[in-house]
């Protein structure tokens, strides 16, 4: 039986962190600040849109509005309310990880999510250790790859 064949390849999550630096920091709130802005502009859009949804049916329908014109209205302002609930959490999500990443220390490291990378197994290695891999960055360059790779 030859050996070099007795093998598989399969897929691990590979875990990144990252080394906060100045430079982390500073893209990182940027980052965050272009989503609040982005989530604003959102929630302004919503409203403007809902509103002329409304306006529109309100001007299609008889004076004074039937009952079905007034569950029309309705639906629209609570999917508006729905959907600006949504967009609410996001922001709040976005602001609690600006504060987060405010109070950093340098040198933290911080994961920053996971990959995947393929690996070879063999009779005889150990799979946990294999599976228990992560690559340091600081600012974006490769730094370690810790595990058994």
């Amino acid at each position: 039986m030859d050996v070099s064949t007795n093998h598989l390849l399969l897929k691990r999550p590979v875990t990144v962190k990252a080394i906060v630096t100045p430079r982390w920091k500073d893209e990182a709130q940027q980052q965050l600040q272009t989503q609040l802005n982005q989530t604003d502009q959102q929630l302004q859009q919503l409203e403007i849109q809902g509103q002329r949804a409304i306006t529109e049916i309100q001007k299609q329908s008889l004076q004074p509005p039937g009952p079905q014109v007034m569950q029309q209205i309705e639906n629209i302002q609570m999917q508006v309310n729905q959907r600006k609930s949504e967009l609410l959490e996001q922001k709040n999500q976005a602001l609690q990880q600006l504060q987060q990443v405010q109070i950093l220390e340098l040198n933290q490291e911080v994961s920053q999510g996971q990959i995947e990378s393929i690996f070879r197994i063999e009779p005889g290695d150990n799979l946990v250790e294999k599976m228990q891999v992560e690559i340091l960055l600081r600012d974006g360059i490769v730094e370690e790859i810790r595990g058994d790779i």
